[in-house]
């Protein structure tokens, strides 16, 4: 059991260089709250609900977290900073990463269909800040979701999901990073494929426009001045004020 905390502790160092020592850690809302809900889920499957609501209330209070006793969780899961609501249903798998603000919401209730209502994030997911996950959807091993993202769609192993509602970056799974991105959103020139090569057609088109116009400047005849002087010579005369 000791190995296992140290392990875990380990790897929420991993993915946060902020603290000093794993007693610091051990500090995190985020722990606390995992460790609280392991004890409220264990009393849940007892089927002892009540205590089980108990030791989730004084961990909200604690840790301003609400994680449900019947959510499933597997193991390495970090929730940086907190204030996050993680549904009855939710299933988590491993060395996920969640960061503030986020919600594993359900569908609704009213129509009266039980059962499953919560998202489901496979293993090495990583939801950015505000993110909104809504429904019995499933996050793909290695799926991203970017800060203040709404998905209420399935998303595939890898892909990275941003905007209101979320869309894809385009971006090939078995092209884009496997190691850990903070926050879920990537900062670099291949989030957005699409955009850069936009980019890259409209500096072409004004090439090739610039290109068209020097063209036509060249071929234009020099206008006749009457005087024999060149264009340029009458406006140099005109500006400096001198008549013919």
């Amino acid at each position: 059991m000791f190995e296992r905390l140290i392990s875990y502790l380990d790897s929420v160092h991993e993915r946060d260089p902020a603290p000093r020592s794993r007693w610091e850690i051990l500090l995190y809302p985020g722990v606390l709250a995992l460790g609280l809900h392991k004890v409220a889920h264990w009393l849940f499957e007892a089927e002892m609900f009540f205590l089980a609501r108990f030791v989730n209330h004084f961990s909200r209070f604690l840790t301003a977290i609400d994680i449900h006793p019947g959510a499933k969780i597997g193991k390495n899961f970090f929730i940086d900073h907190g204030f996050t609501v993680i549904g009855e249903t939710a299933e988590i798998g491993d060395n996920v990463t969640i960061y503030q603000c986020v919600t594993l919401g359900g569908t609704n209730p009213t129509n009266g269909e039980g059962g499953k209502r919560h998202p489901t994030l496979c293993d090495n997911v990583i939801i950015g800040s505000g993110a909104q996950i809504i429904g019995p959807i499933t996050i793909g091993e290695r799926g991203r979701v970017g800060a203040n993202a709404v998905v209420t769609d399935d998303v595939s192993e890898g892909a990275t999901m941003i905007g209101l509602k979320a869309r894809s970056t385009l971006v090939p799974a078995e092209d884009w990073v496997k190691e850990f991105i903070p926050y879920g959103t990537p900062c670099d020139d291949p989030c957005e494929p699409a955009a850069s090569e936009q980019v890259q057609q409209m500096e072409a088109q004004i090439a090739a426009l610039a290109q068209q116009v020097e063209a036509l400047r060249k071929a234009l005849p020099a206008p006749d001045t009457g005087s024999g002087e060149s264009a340029s010579d009458l406006f140099a005369n005109r500006k400096n004020g001198t008549k013919d």
